[in-house]
């Protein structure tokens, strides 16, 4: 029997990017609004605080260790610019402990920041009973049943393991990477997502024997080219890469490593010991266990919800984030799951909703940046998805590849960057796709993004004066195209 029962108009479940956003947003229109959040350990034991994947196991983690391996090879460089320093030695455990501590930091600052908004917030899981109604469970077995108006679905995502066994009992995924206590050591990840090559990259960057085993292709949804560029780079730096293969199983020896074995495309098997194998082949969204049933969500085969402007099948439940089905949506989207858009999206939701808002969430040319060794900045299409697209008649490549001026010194990574605009012909040369392969690829990113949300065209880029010296500016002055056949390598200013 629950303890007691409350009603919301709002109930926001799952205390991530965009649920965080959405609720602080309906609050300061003057509704009574909850989040309920609950983070179930991962088969590792790893559990975590308020902030969802982003803040806790996803890009802020990331990003600080991604910022660790550069570091380290800023130190290498270092020489080559007169600095005598001493031979780097990293220590994984000073790294993780700053980095959870920042993490918690942040959480503490949202817990602050849902008091400050006027936002209940539950540390508990709730499952509906009802369209209207949830029963929501803490840590100790007390019930709240919660009754709102309007619902925002924003549960997330979680890593998947593959069916094999000793992956649970043996493996980590990235909810465990960013927290682990002891040093990697000799490394396995599997997958080429852009977790996996992130993390791979870090896990290497820190001077760990890496290898990524792949089953296909890297980076699936990214333009191949440029995916091709970041694996190029991780293997020329030393990540060893497992082609073509398929983890069949995983047994813990004696000794505590893993023994993976894997099956090869003919057929063959093979295997290897490993101290750490991890796992990145995919995430689910968190919709399974929520008795969406009972309300009647329709949630699909691939656990994602269809939503139109972010509303469910049943007119009072709303979903943001990962748990959109963006191949639903028109035009289909890959962008759903990333953390600024599930912030935007619960924003404009939230004024919609309460506000005199009109707005609805645009899921096209959303900026990314993948923070690989090498890394890459996309808005807009890939290559080959504006030729499937458009037809390859209409679309003009420019590209080029280049050295940042600050590796010239060092002699690190002649044309190992690269840049290229995909340009709609027939819409006088509109820029369809932006891409980078370099440093700052981030920061670059975002600024031309704007340009490209704006509708820019090639000849806004040419007449855009650029800063010298640096990488942003290739994109104010791309010349050579991929169907005149020209090299688009170069050299000097």
């Amino acid at each position: 029997m629950a303890s007691e029962a409350v009603h919301y108009d709002l109930l926001v479940i799952g205390g991530g990017s965009g649920g965080l956003a959405c609720s602080k947003a309906a609050s300061r229109y003057g509704k009574k609004v909850a989040v309920c959040d609950f983070v179930k350990p991962s088969p590792q034991g790893t559990a975590w605080g308020l902030g969802g994947t982003c803040v806790n196991v996803g890009c802020i983690p990331k990003k600080l260790m991604h910022q660790a391996a550069l570091l380290g090879e800023g130190i290498k460089d270092a020489t080559s610019y007169g600095w005598e320093v001493a031979e780097p030695k990293h220590n994984w455990e000073t790294m993780v402990g700053n980095v959870v501590m920042h993490v918690k930091s942040l959480n503490f600052g949202y817990r602050a920041d849902l008091m400050t908004n006027s936002v209940k917030y539950y540390n508990a899981f709730a499952t509906f009973v009802d369209e209207k109604t949830v029963v929501a469970v803490d840590k100790k077995g007390k019930e709240t049943r919660i009754s709102a108006d309007t619902f925002v679905l924003a549960p997330g995502g979680r890593p998947r393991y593959p069916d094999i066994p000793g992956a649970k009992e043996h493996c980590i995924t990235s909810d465990d990477i960013f927290s682990l206590k002891t040093p990697p050591g000799k490394t396995l990840v599997v997958g080429a997502s852009y977790v996996a090559l992130e993390c791979a990259g870090f896990i290497h960057g820190v001077g760990f024997d890496t290898s990524v085993m792949m089953r296909s292709i890297p980076l699936r949804g990214f333009d191949q080219q440029m995916a091709g560029q970041v694996k190029a780079y991780m293997a020329e730096h030393g990540t060893k890469f497992i082609e073509g293969a398929v983890p069949a199983a995983v047994e813990k020896l004696d000794s505590g490593r893993k023994k993976l074995t894997w099956t090869l495309k003919d057929g063959t098997t093979a295997s290897d010991e490993f101290d750490t194998v991890m796992f990145a082949v995919g995430r689910d969204a968190c919709t399974a266990a929520m008795g969406l049933e009972a309300a009647g969500v329709q949630v699909n085969a691939n656990h994602k919800i269809t939503t139109k402007n972010e509303q469910t099948n049943v007119p009072h439940i709303y979903a943001i984030g990962d748990v959109i089905d963006g191949a639903q949506l028109e035009p289909p989207s890959d962008t759903t799951e990333l953390t600024p858009v599930a912030i935007q999206a619960g924003k404009l939701l939230a004024a919609r909703l309460y506000g005199e808002g009109t707005a609805t969430m645009d899921y096209a040319l959303v900026p990314t940046t993948v923070y690989t060794p090498l890394e890459y900045g996309a808005c807009g299409l890939p290559e080959e998805v504006a030729i499937a697209t458009y037809g390859e008649a209409n679309i003009e490549v420019f590209h080029s590849y280049y050295k940042p001026l600050e590796w010239t010194v060092p002699h690190r990574g002649d044309n190992a960057c690269y840049a290229k605009l995909v340009c709609h012909i027939g819409e006088n040369m509109r820029v369809l796709g932006l891409h980078i392969c370099g440093p700052n690829a981030g920061e670059i990113t975002q600024g031309f993004a704007l340009g490209m949300k704006l509708g820019a065209t090639k000849a806004d880029f040419d007449n855009t004066v650029g800063i010298h010296p640096t990488t942003a500016e290739e994109f104010t002055s791309l010349s050579t195209t991929k169907r005149s056949g020209e090299s688009a390598e170069k050299s000097g200013c």
